[in-house]
């Protein structure tokens, strides 16, 4: 082996960026492993339709942020890169609703609302969270649906990771006592989804990451992990080079592995491990995978003199009931790649019924359609309605023949047709002058997208609940963690990314630093 550390990481998203800042701290040795690359500002496309630029397929050489992951029950929308999802993200920090913390399998183990309440705070301060007081054409209407609805107190502006600052305006670090990257304010340009090209994203890199290799932490891009072999000492980690099919292997040695690759690359991982090197691992491995009972609308609008695309990805909420919200997210002007993958929305549970009222659609008002999907600039006169639950439902991921696949854990398959979702996007659409339109598959197949794609490997009080236990070791085994979107324990109904950063914060507090064992 190269060299050994004290601990390798795999992943830099939210959990691998908070648990190399804080391990290097502690003076500990520390690799984090990537197979995204780096991305400057001036790195990431001008709109979605540069795919080389914007998607993730390194086979034919699509290095960008934006990967899209098909199972049989759910779609999946995730980011790569180092800082992992930070980068395509829409900055939004929400904390979750109490049923969030008194449900799951992790519900007894802790009183989690007080528990991470501190490390909430930290999170937040760490990731430069604000409220929104920028609303523009999206917002204000998601507004006026909330006046028809008689919900005016219910609609707010969420806390996002954005500097605002002056527009355009380069300043040194405003977060760190100087020790952070220079930053430049918000110009509200909408393209945060496709990677902030100005510089005021608080992106991972502008942060956690930035201030860990300050520390000493190393950062190996463009590089996956393959194989973790337990040692007498530790463990060997096995990786080779992203997109080189026939790349040598390289070894390095750890003390301790951080498994932090979001679910589309711990639960793999874990599983294929299982498999060979560590069979002690949980049965539970795999399941209680959840979506946050999403759907994805878009409702795009006919009314010329209105931009939808102007503001920050996410700069208001509605919440419409006990274990639900709904959020109106932008891109910037000119990407409207999804025109191509969208059809009118329709619901049925019968695939050969939604065809017929898709084609029924299209038939009974011609003009309007064609008025749609004409639109000249797609982003500036279309939204995407984000709406999310907290209730339950559960897939299970399973290690197929020759790839991962996803099967029914409780009977129950996620539906690509909520009808409060629905009955909102209409509400949203009489608001612009427009039609609601969803993704290809959902109208075809009747399978729902997410972009927050949670579980895997949760908590439990001992294997036979949980894959990890309440300090997020991996449960039949020495020095093994997982700290990502796996390790969520319920379904949280919002946004993740300040969950995963403020449960990581609280795993990374149990860690003694370097000199206490010494």
């Amino acid at each position: 082996m190269d060299k050994t550390y004290d601990y390798i990481i795999i992943g830099s998203g939210f959990g691998g960026s908070v648990s190399a800042l804080r391990l290097a701290e502690k003076g500990y040795s520390v690799l984090v492993i990537e197979k995204g690359s780096w991305k400057k500002p001036e790195d990431f496309p001008k709109t979605n339709w540069n795919l080389k630029k914007w998607m993730w397929l390194p086979g034919i050489g699509f290095k960008g942020i934006f990967k899209m992951t098909f199972f049989r029950h759910l779609s999946v929308i995730s980011g790569v890169g180092v800082g992992g999802g930070s980068l395509v993200y829409a900055n939004t920090l929400p904390t979750p609703k109490s049923h969030f913390f008194s449900s799951g399998s992790w519900k007894a183990l802790a009183d989690w609302k007080n528990e991470l309440a501190p490390f909430y705070e930290e999170a937040r301060r760490m990731l430069g969270a604000v409220r929104n007081e920028h609303f523009f054409d999206s917002d204000l209407k998601l507004k006026k649906v909330a006046e028809k609805l008689n919900k005016l107190s219910d609609f707010d502006a969420p806390k996002i990771a954005v500097f605002f600052g002056d527009a355009d305006k380069k300043v040194p670090d405003p977060y760190f006592d100087g020790k952070g990257p220079e930053r430049t304010g918000c110009n509200f340009c909408g393209q945060c989804m496709t990677g902030c090209p100005h510089g005021a994203k608080n992106t991972l890199d502008k942060n956690y990451l930035f201030l860990a290799q300050q520390k000493g932490t190393e950062i190996l891009a463009e590089h996956y992990v393959t194989d973790v072999l337990p040692l007498e000492t530790g463990y060997s980690v096995v990786f080779r080079k992203t997109a080189k099919y026939f790349s040598q292997k390289q070894k390095v040695g750890a003390k301790a592995v951080i498994f932090s690759g979001g679910v589309l690359g711990t639960i793999p991982l874990l599983l294929k491990l299982k498999k060979s090197r560590l069979p002690k691992i949980s049965n539970m491995l795999g399941k209680d995978i959840r979506s946050n009972n999403e759907s994805l609308i878009f409702v795009t609008s006919t009314q010329k003199d209105i931009d939808m695309s102007k503001g920050v990805a996410i700069g208001s909420i509605l919440n419409v009931g006990e274990h639900a919200h709904l959020e109106p997210v932008r891109y910037g002007s000119g990407s409207g790649f999804w025109r191509i993958g969208v059809l009118p929305m329709v619901a049925a549970s019968f695939w050969g019924k939604r065809i017929l009222k898709f084609l029924w659609t299209l038939i009974k008002s011609p003009l309007q359609w064609i008025r749609i999907y004409s639109v000249q600039n797609f982003a500036k006169q279309t939204v995407v309605l984000l709406y999310m639950e907290d209730l339950e439902g559960k897939l299970q991921m399973k290690k197929g023949v020759f790839t991962i696949k996803t099967v029914l854990q409780d009977g129950k398959s996620p539906s690509a047709f909520l009808p409060n979702a629905q009955n909102l996007a209409w509400q949203y659409a009489k608001e612009v002058t427009g039609k609601p339109l969803t993704f290809v598959l959902e109208t075809l197949s009747g399978i729902p997208s997410t972009a927050h794609i949670l579980g895997g490997a949760v908590m439990g009080a001992d294997r036979s609940s949980g894959v990890i236990d309440l300090q997020h070791r991996l449960f039949g085994y020495k020095n093994l963690y997982v700290c990502d979107g796996s390790a969520i324990s319920a379904n949280p109904g919002v946004n993740p990314a300040l969950t995963i950063t403020a449960m990581t914060e609280r795993a990374m507090s149990f860690i003694p630093s370097k000199n206490k064992l010494l």
